[in-house]
């Protein structure tokens, strides 16, 4: 994997997260590292679902890939934010 491969994953990563969290009401008291390794990791099962479903590769914007992706990270930060709360209070 190319050094730009890893790079444009951690900026993708980045973003998914984000948009994870401000899909999630309220405050989530939990690290930003936390957040990006749900954004890359929901990105990377997100594409692996659009692919199986034949919505990965469109002649447009991917919105259905973003939105799966989107919607996997905002359950990727739900579940860290009970599980981060329990374990730190």
């Amino acid at each position: 994997m190319a050094i730009i491969g890893i790079i444009s994953g951690l900026i993708i990563g980045v973003v998914i997260g984000a948009l994870g969290r401000l899909v999630i009401p309220g405050r989530q008291r939990i690290p930003i590292w936390l957040t990006i390794v749900i954004g890359v990791v929901a990105a990377l099962i997100g594409t692996a679902i659009a692919t199986v479903l034949g919505v990965a590769d469109t002649s447009g914007p991917d919105w259905i890939e973003l939105g799966l992706q989107v919607v996997l990270a905002a359950v990727g930060v739900s579940l860290s934010v009970g599980m981060y709360g329990k374990r730190r209070g």
